[in-house]
Order: C-alpha cells, then sequence, then structure tokens
C-alpha cells in the first residue's frame, strides 16, 4: 500500500479538506475519497514526493535511463505480464528520481483506462513525439513488445551517434582552451616584464609587440571588462542562435564545414534513415512517419528540404524521386529508397541506409582526430610561436643594439 496526500472537496457543503489516505494507486485512491462524498483536486504520492523534494525532482532522464525502462518494459510485456503491473515492476526498479515520478503518472493515467501512449504523451519532455507514435502504432496493431523494443533499438542508436559526435569535439575542445591558455599567460606574466625591460632602458618597441603588449595591459588592468564582454557576447551569441536565422547560419555552418560537414551529413542520413525506417517497420504510413522525422532531424536545411519532399509525396510522386533532387540528402538515400520502392520494401532498404551511415559515421569519427590534430598544432605552433617571436626580437634587438651587455 502506498500513501497519497490529497486535496479535496466536501460535496454537501464545499469545504476544503487535506489528509492522507493509503491506496495501491491514485485512481484507487480517487475512487476511496469519491466513496468518503469527497471530490479529489490533487492526490500526490508522499513518499515519491519526498524523496524528490530531496534529491531534486529536475534531475536529468537521460537516454540511458529511458533505454533500460524501454527494454524492460518491453520484456515484462512479452513475457505476458498485464500492462498496468509491468509498469509497477519496472517503476520500481527505476533509480532515477524523476523519471520514477513520471512513470507513477503513467500508471495512474493508464489504470485510469487512458491507452499508454495518450498517458506517455502527458510528458513531452521524456517522451518525444517518436516515441509515442511508435507506442501508439505498436497498442494498434496488438505488438505493443516488439515497438517498445524497437523504440529501445532507436534510442541506443541516437545515444551512440550523439555519444561519438562529443568524443569527435572533445579533442578540438581540450586543444583550443590549452592554445588560450598559453597566450593569456604569455600576454599576462611574460610580455609586461619585457615592457618594463625596455621601459627601464628607455628604448622602443617593435611595433607587433606594442601591440601585444597593448593586449596584456588591457587584459590586466580591465580583466573585469573582459569578463563581462565575453560573457555578455556569449550570451548575445547564445540568444541569437536561438532565433530562426540564427540556427539556420549555425545549421548551414554544419553542413558545410571543411571537416566536420561530411561527419554533420552522415549523421543526419543516419538519423533519418534509422527513424523513418523504425516507423514504417511499425505499421506508421509513409507520411504519417515523414513528419514525425521531420521534427527529429535537428537541421533546418535538412527539414526544409524534408519538407518539399512530403508536399511531393502527397502529391502523388515518390519518395525516391524527390530526395534526389535536394541537395541536403547525399545521393545514396534517394537510390536506395528508389530500390525499395521497386521492391516493395522501403523499411529494410531504410535500415540498411541506416546501417551504411552509421558504419561511416563509425569511420568519420576514427580519422577526425588524424586529421584535426595536424591542423591543430599548426594553429598551436602559430600562435604561440607569434606571441613567442614578439617577446624574443626585442630582446635580441636589445642585444644586438648593446643596450644589454653581457659580463664573463
Amino acid at each position: 500500500m502506498l500513501t497519497f496526500k490529497y486535496t479535496a472537496y466536501r460535496n454537501d457543503n464545499g469545504e476544503t479538506v487535506s489528509a492522507q489516505v493509503q491506496a495501491d494507486s491514485p485512481a484507487s485512491a480517487a475512487k476511496l475519497l469519491s466513496a468518503q462524498g469527497l471530490f479529489p483536486v490533487s492526490i500526490e504520492n508522499v513518499e515519491t514526493a519526498g524523496l524528490a523534494g530531496k534529491l531534486g525532482l529536475n534531475s536529468r532522464v537521460s537516454a540511458k535511463d529511458k533505454v533500460i525502462f524501454t527494454r524492460q518494459l518491453s520484456t515484462l510485456i512479452n513475457a505476458g505480464l498485464p500492462l498496468s503491473q509491468s509498469l509497477r515492476t519496472v517503476q520500481d526498479q527505476i533509480s532515477n528520481d524523476r523519471l520514477k515520478t513520471v512513470i507513477a503518472s503513467v500508471l495512474s493515467s493508464v489504470e485510469a483506462g487512458t491507452a499508454l501512449s495518450k498517458a506517455f504523451s502527458e510528458h513531452p519532455k521524456i517522451f518525444n513525439h517518436i516515441y509515442i507514435s511508435l507506442v501508439a502504432a505498436g497498442e494498434a496493431s496488438g505488438s505493443l513488445d516488439k515497438a517498445l523494443a524497437r523504440i529501445a533499438d532507436q534510442q541506443e542508436k541516437d545515444a551512440a551517434i550523439v555519444s561519438k559526435i562529443r568524443s569527435a569535439l572533445t579533442y578540438p575542445v581540450i586543444v583550443l582552451v590549452i592554445i588560450l591558455a598559453v597566450l593569456i599567460f604569455m600576454l599576462t606574466t611574460v610580455l609586461p616584464q619585457v615592457g618594463q625591460l625596455f621601459t627601464d632602458l628607455r628604448q622602443t618597441l617593435p611595433l607587433p609587440t606594442q601591440i601585444l603588449l597593448a593586449m596584456s595591459n588591457f587584459i590586466i588592468n580591465f580583466w573585469w571588462l573582459v569578463l563581462i564582454i565575453v560573457g555578455g557576447g556569449t550570451y548575445a551569441l547564445i540568444l541569437w542562435i536561438r532565433t530562426a536565422s540564427g540556427r539556420s547560419v549555425i545549421d548551414q555552418i554544419k553542413l558545410q564545414a571543411p571537416v566536420f560537414g561530411r561527419l554533420y551529413r552522415k549523421v543526419y542520413m543516419a538519423r533519418f534513415a534509422r527513424t523513418l525506417g523504425t516507423l514504417m517497420n511499425s505499421g506508421v504510413p509513409v507520411l504519417e512517419g515523414l513528419r514525425i522525422v521531420h521534427d527529429s532531424i535537428g537541421n533546418v536545411h535538412v527539414e526544409a528540404a524534408l519538407n518539399r519532399a512530403i508536399d511531393g509525396v502527397r502529391g502523388g510522386k515518390a519518395l525516391s524521386g524527390m530526395l534526389v533532387d535536394e541537395s541536403s540528402f547525399l545521393p545514396l538515400v534517394g537510390q536506395m529508397i528508389r530500390i525499395g520502392e521497386q521492391s516493395g520494401a522501403i523499411d529494410q532498404m531504410l535500415e540498411k541506409v541506416a546501417v551504411y551511415y552509421e558504419d561511416e559515421v563509425d569511420e568519420e569519427v576514427t580519422n577526425l582526430s588524424t586529421t584535426i590534430e595536424p591542423i591543430l598544432m599548426v594553429v598551436l605552433g602559430l600562435i604561440v610561436g607569434g606571441v613567442i617571436l614578439a617577446v624574443l626580437l626585442p630582446v635580441y634587438s636589445l642585444v644586438g643594439s648593446g643596450a644589454i651587455t653581457t659580463t664573463h
């Protein structure tokens, strides 16, 4: 039995009552209150609410958490357990407090007679449109366990791609941070000493050194202003990226960047093929699947191309013909879909496309460090070498002019 805290109105006089009741679920608690002549306004699990308050209900639900939940739920349903019992069993095994609370709400809705897909749709921040559509398709076809297994597979593939992208970006970010740290150290520690030496000897610094020394003095004397400029600029950039024009520019850069462009294109193709193939394999119609996939691509230019393809398919044109003409889609996608259209197995062709581009992403990530490393080393060498040159040239000029003498 669970303990629920409730707020309710009395049917006879409208008085508000707040107390606790023990029941198996929120739905059972509501029935008990109704039998007592109470009209419940809110019913909250005391243990879950208290735990969420202590540990933070806003804790993030990771992709791994959702994969584990989905996989366990699929296994239990496949084993023949009723949906409510399966949800309750999985809920007891969940360690993420936010997800545990969400599943408690889903369980309450299901026990009240709501379809599982509808119950999931009440939590859009946890369960996206693809997740809900696949669950709905599984309910309609009577194969909910298989639909949940496909969802888990889809989530694992998506999480793997995101992880690979992050791994590919980690090394460049670390090198850039090192470059910035070395540059700040040279400007704020070494260069001021050279400037002071020239001031004491009443010598004129070379122009490059004067420019760097001016930057050094500005950073040292107005570091707070530098922080404000950097922080304000970063905040403004984030706001701009969130606008339609900003996102369009960033997404275009992703597609055309010299090194990362190929990687991002293959990621988008793998995501498109994997998601649409999973939806179609679950019985979702092509147009509905394309509309769902449109919301999951993550690039406005690819989404715009997909919109044009959707309009063409709605007008009776073949999907393959629409995609072949789109520069945002790699040629292989349209060609493989055309084979699927001719053989009546588009979902199988999309699966092959997804596997192919996922393997390509693996190879791109593997080769990325080899490609970027020499470029970053050259950039690091030019920046640090330039600063060192600006420091050493004045010193050598002093020695050459006799301003500094050495004794033996």
